[in-house]
């Protein structure tokens, strides 16, 4: 196991290096306080302790910053944990993980089996297209649903992009106030599309589309984002920064347009 998670003290000292890197110079204790679930009082330690090993330096009461030396300690720590992180899935859930992918092919129980991800679905054959590989659990025919264990390798994914598109309100023109050119532009870019709000799903009949999701588009994006899918989320004025707050909470890149013709 990597050092860091040798003791709490050691992941805490990294939670609150990050916050305060994040919110630096004006770091307010009770909020990484209430973030990372300590009191302010070990907040405060945490903090005499940093700045005596030289990883943050105070500027003054409630002003710190994160030293050179801090961020090269947040780097290499972040670097071990992601190589822990990738040993863990590949080398331990792996094997005890039996992932659902569908068949190109007509496959035999106990086959070695190639996987990639496409429009957000696994699909396995035998063909030798990827770096990531697996076991077959059953047999399958062409088309069918296959369980895949002893995963190794990565799943190459699709680097996936998000736009947000604001939608006026109805008080403000609606759909009829929205720049379909621009949108129609927008929508062919995109593998998967949701509404929010009436306007938005209008707007989007108006260039002859419909949805992929009403309803929980929120999570419907995030969740098409881990499977490599980029997406175009129509939104109504007062739900656009929801959603923002939502992507940047799970920092997810986005880019966000405003359709109302000005």
């Amino acid at each position: 196991m990597i050092e860091l998670l040798h003791s709490k003290s050691g992941i805490t000292k990294f939670q609150i290096l990050i916050e305060v890197a994040a919110h630096q110079p004006n770091v307010r204790q009770k909020e990484i306080a209430e973030k990372i679930g300590v009191t302010p009082q070990a907040v405060s330690e945490y903090i005499k302790e940093l700045v005596a090993e030289g990883l943050i330096y105070s500027e003054g009461r409630v002003r710190y910053r994160i030293t050179k030396q801090g961020v090269e300690w947040v780097l290499e720590n972040a670097a071990d944990m992601k190589r822990y992180a990738r040993y863990v899935m590949s080398d331990i859930i792996s094997h005890v993980s039996t992932w659902t992918a569908i068949a190109q092919e007509e496959l035999e129980e106990g086959k070695e089996v190639y996987l990639k991800m496409d429009h957000g679905l696994l699909y396995v054959s035998t063909s030798e297209i990827t770096n990531a590989t697996g076991t077959t659990i059953s047999s399958a025919k062409n088309g069918e649903d296959v369980g895949v264990t002893d995963l190794m390798g990565l799943i190459d994914l699709e680097n996936a992009s998000i736009t947000v598109c604001r939608i006026p309100r109805v008080e403000r023109g609606g759909s009829r106030n929205v720049d379909v050119e621009r949108l129609r532009s927008l929508a062919r870019s995109k593998s998967y599309i949701a509404t929010v709000g009436v306007e938005s799903l209008i707007s989007l009949r108006r260039i002859g589309l419909e949805p992929h999701v009403m309803f929980g588009a929120k999570e419907s994006v995030i969740e098409a984002a881990y499977h490599g899918l980029s997406s175009l989320v129509l939104a109504i004025d007062e739900e656009v920064p929801a959603i923002l707050s939502r992507l940047e909470t799970e920092n997810l890149e986005y880019e966000l347009v405003d359709l109302s013709i000005q």
